[in-house]
This record gives structure tokens, C-alpha cells and sequence, in this order.
């Protein structure tokens, strides 16, 4: 890109608001020196380059890189044996801080967030890490780093315990000035040398330690005179008892020097050591420092990553120039290229023609250097090989060249060097000169252009470019909207339609006599004001088209709005839902297991009442009992409520008393007690448990109908009554065994409905039969027992009939 177009787009400003981001030197070298590129690829690397960091930025927040000093000059010295400076040795450590902080930011920085820039830049990013090498290359030295530091308090100042050698050193300086000091003050404070002196104090000349006295008492003081004062009047002597304890200091202060020089040398050759990878990782801090400066100038400018492609096609929406106040500039639309290449403005001075042309150009050098741009995020730029621009009034008075002269040179060069893929914008193209040379010339230039296959966009006040452009293919109108009743440009523009001149209105507008208005428009043809007024009309139209699609999107974008709003409440609802269903079947699961553990209690504790006396026994079994019947009716009453709320006539199936039904919402089977009430209820029995289950729960299972029983707890189910046998054989058990058996099954019996059973105990000995006969004596469920009759297995079976 040539740089006089760069400078005419004002490219070079951005370039300097870019540098201001910068933090060192290097890094605003860089930023001087970005030009826009011109491949595709490469320009989209940079891109992304720059919405990565925005993105980290917005994750993480932004990173620090100080203030730091081009430190290339000192590892080049350092690396031919050169001694550094302490500020060159500061310099070095302030590097290795600021990179070891860039990796631990690095270190803990997330793989991704939802607060990036865009959600077009985040879809990229998330493909791309460009900045993990720059930081993995940073170099890091924290034993070195800290050790420069440690001895090196400042530019002037190196800490005592930068070696044992000057800490040692320091302290006989501080011993030998005390001691200096107590002798002069001895001096001063005596009454004998008290009138020879000005003051009484000690002073330093020269490095060492004086007293300053009266120049008529010189001879009493004896010493070595350092300095008068400027009048004469006083000596700055340093008496004989001090000179050799002097001399001692000044040979310490030397030994310190040399250790100091030591010290630095030392650490000079020590940062030699890692001269190369520092010097590389230098590079890769001020390449960051450069690209998180695009991010920071992004943000600023509230800019976005454009789309980028190589078929010379343009679609800027709500572009801002990136120079104007973002609070006063108005946005522009623009489109050019993919068949119609040419795009002619038109519209009243002031009108932001020149502005639309300079936003056009800056924001395409802009994307193209790799910074994002000032528009909405669907905003697409060309990659153009070349980019020319003939903006504003080059009249040189020097070469006695007019401004129409001028301008036709530029133009000339820019027609001797455009090829296919070029940008060319022309401000006020064919002016300068007759008008219908300048537009017909004009006409000849644009249609030049667009044979060569360039992208133009050429602002003009000529009426027969607009003809033209209407009549030619491959080009396009577009005007600057101005207001006829504020006298005021909109500052809008409007793609395809041209502009109306507004002189005549404006004129009126502004005063000028009715009748010479009138009489001006004789002087234009017929056909002219007619065009004009269809231009109007046209112009009118089309802003009521955008008006009315303006609040056609907004009603769409409510709607998109509303319909996401409610595909996340449905969303929700759904989730509370299947919330609320999982709770309640797993209440239902603990209320049932609770109540199985309760039964299984009681009929352990009723086990064991066998062993007591028979009254005790009779009353802690009623006890039992009443219990039971309340935990049954407390478990039915719990549960009795539908775990879902649903829809009354969804229920298809009538259930009757008798009906065998499936539980869903329990996974079981029960027997239907009592048909569905007023509420699509039915009170169903699973097991020894009554509850109350919406219809819609339940499903029939045909096959399997029973009749209903009365039981002493409740109602029992006969399907559960056939699942414990009438009988039970305890042939060949031993006594015990067949003890516990028989209690067990008498107790299931009782809560299966039964009411007689018959026990198997063989006639043999007569063991077995008489334990038997004793148990049943004494158990709480039996109420009365016989042998069995003839037919019914006589002597070798009891048979039991229960109460309960």
C-alpha cells in the first residue's frame, strides 16, 4: 500500500493510537511498523490473532506488561564480555518479572468462556491457539531474577548483603566513622576549641570528616585545610587526630568499589549465560505486548473481527469512522462488489460523501493490517491487493497546477497501475472543470475501472453519472440523505438511490424570492425536472421500504425473543417436572420401605410374645395390633394423594372392585378396592397397604381378577392369599425347626387373609405333633386347633383355624 493513501485514509492515526497501547519499545517498533497485508490466509491469522486476545482479555482480564526498556542494546554488549550498568541490570530483571507473570496469567487463564467478544469471534477462536507458542517462548529465570534484584536496590545503591565481603566491608566504614565522629564531637564539645570554631558541628569536604573553623584561630586547630567558605572567613579543617582514622575510610571505600565491581561483573556474567533465550523470549513479550494493543484498541473502539474473503465483495453494516465521536457519528450501510463494482454517491456537500469514502478505506487497511473494525459483527471485507484513494484538494500553487489538474494526475496514476483486484476510491470525480466534459470524462473513467475489474466507489455532484449508472450494468447509485426542512445532511446513506439536488429548496428555504425559482427551473428541461421528481419519489419509497422493514425486523427479533423466552421456560418447566416425579416416587419408595420394615418389627415382637405368660402376652398383642392398624392407616394416608396431576379424561378404563391392576408409578401389582371417585381416585390394596392412585396410573391386568375379603386388620387381597399355601408340612424337621416354621407361617397366614390352615406334622413318636399342639396352646392368632378327620389326613395333621 502506498503511504500516501495510507496518510489521505488517515491509517497513519490509527497506527499511533495503536502504539499508545504499546508498553515497550520493541513492541511500538512493531506497531510503527504494521502495513496491511494482501493474502487471505495471512490477514485472517492476524485477525484471529487479535479476537484471541480480546477473548483472553474478556475471560481474564488484561494482562500486565509494565513499563519495561529496550533491553537488545545490553544483551548484545553483555554476550562480548561487556560489564553492565545497574540500570541495565534492573532493566533485565523487570523483563524476566513481567514474563514470569505473563506465564502464570497464561497458566491459570480458562480454555474457554462464554464472555468473549462476539459469538462470531468466539466460533473461531475456539479453533485456533496463536498466542500459546508466544507465551510457552517467554523466558524465565526467577533464581537470577531475584538474585539481581536482591543486590541491587536501585540505580545508585547496592545492598549490603550482596556479598559477605561488602557487608563486611560497610561495617568497618560504620565502625571507623563512629569512631571519628566521637572524637570530633570530644573536639567540638570542649571548652578549649569551642571559641575557634563557626559552628559546632562536623561536616564532610572532600570525603572526609572537618570541623569548621575561624580562619583567624587557623594556627590554634592543627589539621589539614580541605575548603574555606566563600567569604574567607571560615576553614574546613581536618585535625591531626582524625587524619589517619580518614585515611582508614578512604581505603575501605576503595575496597568497597572494587567488590561493587565485582558484584556487577559477576551478575553481568551471569545474564550472559541466558543472553540468547532471553533475547528470543524478548521477542516473543513485545509480540504479545502488540497483539493484546490491537485488543485493547478493539475494545476501545467497540470493534469487531470482519469476515474475510477474496471475491472483492463488500458488506459493511453499521460502520462507524473509527476517528469520529462514536456518540455523534453517524453509522453507515454500505455494499459494493460481486457484479455491481461500481458504486457512485451522490448528495449536497457536507453531506458525509468524503466521510463514507474515508470509513470505506480505513476500516478495509484496518482489517487488512489485522484490526478489527467499527461495525456490526456480519460486516465482510475484500483482501485487495492494492488500495488507491484521490481525496481532496491537491491543488499545488508551486507546480501551477489547478485543482482539476491535480486531481486528473492522481487519477492517471492510478489508472497506469490497477489490475483486477483493486480498491479505488475517487471523491468529487470530473469536478474542476465544464460539467458536461467533467461528467462525460467521468463517465469514460468509471467504466475503464470497472473493464480493469476494480471495486470503485466515486462520490460526484453530476446528474448524468446517476443516468449513467442507472443505465449501465455493473453499477450501482447511492446518496447521502439530507433534510429539505432542517436544511441539515442526515449523514445517512442510502444504497440504491441517487441523489436529488436540492438547490432549488433550499434556495426557497433559505429566502430567495419565490419568483426566481420559478424562473430557474424554466431554464431546466423537461425531462431533467421530471427525473429529479422520480428520483424524489424513488428516495421516498425506498425510506419508507426501510422504515417499515426496520419495524418488521424488530417485530421478528421480539418474536425470536418471545419464543426463545418460552422454549426456556418449557425447558425449565419440563426439568422441574420430571424434578417433582423423581421426589415423589421416592418419598412413595420410603413411605413403602418404612412401612415393610415397621410390619416386619411388629411380627418379630408378636414372635416373641410366645414366651410370655398368656395375659401379658393377650395384652401386649392387642398393643401390637392397634399400632399396626395405625401405621397402615398413617402409610395410607401419606401416599393417598396422585403423585401427578393430570387430565380426567385421559382415562380410558373403568375399574371395578376386584380388578387387578399395575401400579406404574410403584411397580407393583394391587387389587382395586373401591371404583374411581368424583376425582378419577381409586383406592387400590398392594400387599397389606391401602392407598389412593389416580386412574391415569394405573394400568388393568385382566387375567388375574379376585373377590375381596374381610380381614381383622383391613382388607386383604385372596391373589395374596394364594400366594401362601393351606398348608405346611414339617415331616422330618427337628422339634425347633419345625417350631419356628410353624410360627412364621401362621403369622403369614394371618396377613394374607387366611383363616384356616393346616400344619403336616406326620404321626410317628408323637414329637412333633405335641410341640405343635404346645405352640398353637399359646400362640395369639390361633383360635381354636382339631386333629384332622377322616379323609383329612386324621392324627398326622392339625388343623388350625386363626383369629385375628
Amino acid at each position: 500500500m502506498q503511504d500516501k493513501v495510507k496518510k489521505i485514509l488517515e491509517f497513519d492515526k490509527i497506527i499511533f493510537k495503536l502504539s499508545e497501547f504499546c508498553s515497550n519499545p520493541l513492541s511500538k517498533e512493531f506497531a510503527r511498523s504494521l502495513t496491511p497485508g494482501n493474502e487471505p490466509e495471512q490477514v485472517m491469522l492476524l485477525q484471529l490473532e487479535t479476537s484471541q486476545a480480546v477473548h483472553i482479555i474478556n475471560a481474564k482480564g488484561f494482562p500486565s506488561f509494565g513499563s519495561l526498556m529496550d533491553i537488545r542494546n545490553s544483551l548484545s554488549r553483555v554476550n562480548t564480555g561487556s560489564v553492565l550498568t545497574t540500570r541495565e541490570l534492573l532493566n533485565i530483571a523487570d523483563v524476566l518479572r513481567v514474563s514470569r507473570n505473563l506465564k502464570s496469567y497464561h497458566n491459570l487463564m480458562p480454555a474457554d468462556s462464554a464472555n468473549s467478544h462476539s459469538s462470531h469471534c468466539r466460533d473461531l477462536v475456539s479453533n485456533y491457539d496463536l498466542l500459546d507458542p508466544l507465551f510457552e517462548s517467554l523466558y524465565t529465570n526467577k533464581r537470577d531474577e531475584e538474585r539481581i534484584y536482591s543486590c541491587i536496590l536501585s540505580e545508585d545503591e547496592i545492598a549490603d548483603t550482596a556479598s559477605p565481603a561488602l557487608q563486611s566491608i560497610r561495617r568497618q566504614i560504620h565502625d571507623s566513622e563512629q569512631k571519628i565522629r566521637e572524637k570530633l564531637n570530644n573536639i567540638i564539645h570542649s571548652t578549649t576549641y569551642q571559641k575557634y570554631l563557626q559552628e559546632n558541628i562536623v561536616t564532610i569536604r572532600s570525603g572526609r570528616y572537618v570541623l569548621p573553623v575561624k580562619q583567624e584561630f587557623r594556627s590554634e586547630v592543627p589539621g589539614l585545610v580541605h575548603d574555606s567558605s566563600a567569604s574567607g572567613a571560615t576553614l574546613f579543617i581536618e585535625p591531626m587526630a582524625v587524619v589517619e582514622a580518614n585515611n582508614t575510610i578512604k581505603q575501605l571505600q576503595i575496597k568497597e568499589n572494587l567488590e561493587i565491581e565485582r558484584i556487577i561483573a559477576e551478575l553481568s556474567a551471569v545474564v550472559s549465560e541466558f543472553s540468547k533465550q532471553l533475547t528470543s523470549g524478548m521477542e516473543s513479550l513485545a509480540r504479545l505486548d502488540f497483539i493484546f494493543a490491537k485488543a485493547r484498541l478493539s475494545l476501545e473502539m467497540d470493534a469487531v473481527q470482519p469476515r474475510i474473503n477474496s471475491s472483492g465483495y463488500l458488506r459493511i453494516k453499521k460502520a462507524r469512522h473509527p476517528l469520529l465521536n462514536p456518540s455523534s457519528v453517524v453509522p453507515i450501510d454500505l455494499w459494493c462488489g460481486g457484479g455491481t463494482n461500481t458504486l457512485i454517491i451522490t448528495g449536497p456537500n457536507t453531506g458525509g460523501k468524503t466521510v463514507t469514502l474515508k470509513t470505506v478505506g480505513l476500516l478495509t487497511l484496518m482489517a487488512q493490517a489485522g484490526l478489527h473494525i467499527p461495525a456490526d459483527e456480519d460486516s465482510e471485507l475484500n483482501v485487495f491487493d492494492r488500495i488507491f484513494a484521490d481525496i481532496g484538494d491537491e491543488q499545488s500553487i508551486e507546480q501551477n497546477l489547478s485543482t482539476f489538474s491535480s486531481h486528473m494526475i492522481n487519477i492517471i496514476q492510478i489508472l497506469e497501475q490497477v489490475t483486477t483486484n483493486t480498491l479505488v476510491l475517487l471523491d468529487e470525480l470530473g469536478s474542476g472543470t465544464d460539467p458536461v466534459e467533467g461528467a462525460a470524462l467521468a463517465s469514460a473513467i468509471l467504466e475503464f475501472l470497472y473493464n480493469r475489474g476494480a471495486v470503485t466507489i466515486a462520490t460526484t455532484h453530476y446528474s448524468e453519472l446517476k443516468s449513467f449508472a442507472i443505465n449501465t450494468q455493473g453499477f450501482e447509485n447511492a446518496c447521502c440523505e439530507f433534510d429539505v426542512e432542517t436544511l441539515k445532511p442526515t449523514y445517512k446513506l442510502l444504497i440504491g438511490v441517487p441523489g436529488k439536488s436540492n438547490a432549488f429548496a433550499i434556495s426557497g428555504r433559505l429566502g430567495l424570492d419565490n419568483s426566481i425559482v420559478a424562473r430557474a427551473k424554466e431554464f431546466i428541461s423537461e425531462d431533467t425536472l421530471r427525473f429529479e421528481d422520480i428520483i424524489a419519489e424513488v428516495q421516498k419509497n425506498k425510506l419508507t421500504s426501510e422504515q417499515q422493514l426496520n419495524e418488521i425486523e424488530q417485530i421478528r427479533n421480539q418474536c425470536r425473543n418471545l419464543q426463545d423466552e418460552l422454549k426456556s421456560k418449557e425447558t425449565a418447566l419440563k426439568e422441574d417436572k420430571d424434578k417433582i416425579i423423581k421426589e415423589a416416587r421416592r418419598e412413595a419408595k420410603n413411605i413403602l420401605r418404612q412401612a415393610k420394615e415397621d410390619a416386619d418389627r411388629l411380627l418379630n415382637e408378636i414372635r416373641q410374645l410366645t414366651e410370655q405368660e398368656e395375659s401379658e402376652r393377650n395384652r401386649k398383642a392387642e398393643q401390637l395390633r392397634k399400632e399396626l392398624r395405625t401405621k397402615l392407616k398413617n402409610t395410607e394416608e401419606s401416599i393417598e394423594e396422585p403423585l401427578y396431576s393430570v387430565d380426567h379424561a385421559s382415562v380410558s378404563h373403568n375399574y371395578k372392585p376386584g380388578d387387578t391392576v399395575f401400579i406404574t408409578s410403584l411397580k407393583q401389582k394391587g387389587t382395586v378396592i373401591s371404583g374411581p371417585d368424583e376425582n378419577m381416585n381409586v383406592q387400590v390394596q398392594a400387599g397389606i397397604i391401602k392407598l389412593k392412585i389416580h386412574a391415569s396410573l394405573l394400568k388393568p391386568i385382566e387375567e388375574e381378577k379376585v373377590s375381596i375379603q374381610k380381614t381383622g386388620s383391613g382388607r386383604a387381597l385372596s391373589n395374596q392369599a394364594r400366594s401362601i399355601s393351606l398348608e405346611l408340612s414339617v415331616r422330618g424337621q427337628t422339634l425347633d425347626e419345625a417350631l419356628d416354621n410353624a410360627d412364621k407361617y401362621l403369622n403369614e397366614a394371618a396377613l394374607s387373609g387366611l383363616k384356616t390352615v393346616t400344619i403336616i406334622h406326620g404321626k410317628g413318636t408323637g414329637t412333633l405333633k405335641n410341640g405343635i399342639h404346645q405352640l398353637l396352646k399359646k400362640h395369639p392368632l390361633v383360635k381354636t386347633f382339631r386333629l384332622g378327620r377322616f379323609g383329612e389326613g386324621e392324627h398326622g395333621v392339625t388343623v388350625v383355624e386363626l383369629d385375628y
